[in-house]
């Protein structure tokens, strides 16, 4: 049944109009043109294939970035599927900015481009663009909170440094800023406003940031970048030539040990509001059962951030995140 939802949900690659200017399509790639607010309320059914070809494209976008993200969403509510979804792809498209790039300015010219594209989106007047109209779609229908949108974005403008996290807490403030703001907005899909379900959603968002770090060091590391905490590397006495060269020495085995436990940390204590946390917020929190994957993954290999295994795809996660949704618990 699982995979015949994710099926239904599949879909074609479509090509996006450009605007002539070269410079202009380099820095924003998806805009095609402004669309008014009067003609957005007044869509006829002759553009009903224009308004799929939005919802699809964004699909598309998270389904290949994002696909743990893609089949969470999958789980949620009929009414928050599709805002879910776009809020995803609005953050796929942030998170890919930094390594699609060759310059930094360009970088922060798309940032701007896209804080431009939430003050328009509150304004009723999105630029026509796949992720912008389903964004606004999302955000008049569930009045999501600007801040969270604006946070996500500025937090990734500063991750666009480039360097790395100086210790833990900056680690822990950059997943508060975009992984904790996206799981504040979902709460708002569905309804949720609870203190005890946003506690649960700032510690899964920092447990998700921090498990994310870890992943990506092997990506990362093959283009000579380390992004871990300085702090915990000097600790072990561990140099960034260490991951680049992939070092599965007993130093670099304990650095990711002790950041992988600080994720840990987090999921308890989210767990620890579990009795307080409405049902009705537990779709938002499905992610937890893909960071208890990867912690158990790494733990089993004595916290070797390099094993083969960890780079490939847990065949059972589908399931997984199906029986808890069934359980309704995170």
């Amino acid at each position: 049944m699982f995979y015949d939802m994710a099926s239904a949900l599949s879909i074609r690659n479509y090509g996006l109009l450009c605007r002539s200017s070269s410079l202009c399509c380099k820095i924003f790639p998806h805009t095609v043109y402004r669309q008014r607010p009067a003609e957005i309320k007044c869509l006829s059914s002759s553009n009903n294939s224009s308004l799929k070809h939005d919802e699809n494209y964004c699909i598309e976008l998270v389904r290949s970035r994002d696909y743990e993200g893609f089949v969470c969403s999958l789980l949620l509510p009929e009414t928050s599927r599709r805002s879910s979804l776009a809020l995803r792809a609005f953050n796929v498209e942030l998170a890919q900015v930094k390594d699609t790039v060759s310059q930094k300015t360009i970088g922060l010219m798309r940032m701007q481009f896209w804080k431009s594209v939430v003050e328009d989106v509150y304004r009723d007047d999105p630029p026509h663009q796949p992720i912008s109209v389903e964004l606004w779609k999302a955000v008049r229908k569930h009045t999501l909170t600007r801040r969270w949108l604006l946070k996500i974005i500025a937090e990734r403008e500063k991750d666009m440094e480039d360097r790395a996290y100086r210790n833990i807490q900056e680690l822990e403030s950059y997943s508060e800023n975009t992984q904790s703001s996206l799981l504040y907005l979902l709460l708002e899909t569905l309804g949720v406003k609870n203190v005890h379900a946003d506690h649960a959603a700032s510690h899964i968002g920092k447990a998700h940031g921090i498990v994310t770090c870890l992943r990506a060091t092997p990506h990362h590391s093959k283009r000579r970048k380390v992004y871990l905490p300085m702090d915990i590397c000097m600790l072990h006495g561990a140099s960034q030539e260490d991951f680049i060269r992939g070092s599965r020495e007993k130093n670099v085995r304990d650095v990711v040990y002790d950041i992988a436990s600080q994720a840990h940390v987090h999921l308890q204590h989210a767990r620890s509001f579990r009795k307080n946390v409405p049902d009705a917020a537990m779709p938002a929190f499905l992610h937890t059962v893909t960071i208890e994957d990867y912690l158990e993954r790494v733990r089993k290999v004595d916290f070797d951030v390099f094993h083969p295994s960890l780079q490939r795809r847990n065949p059972l996660l589908p399931i997984q995140l199906y029986l808890r949704s069934w359980k309704k618990t995170y």
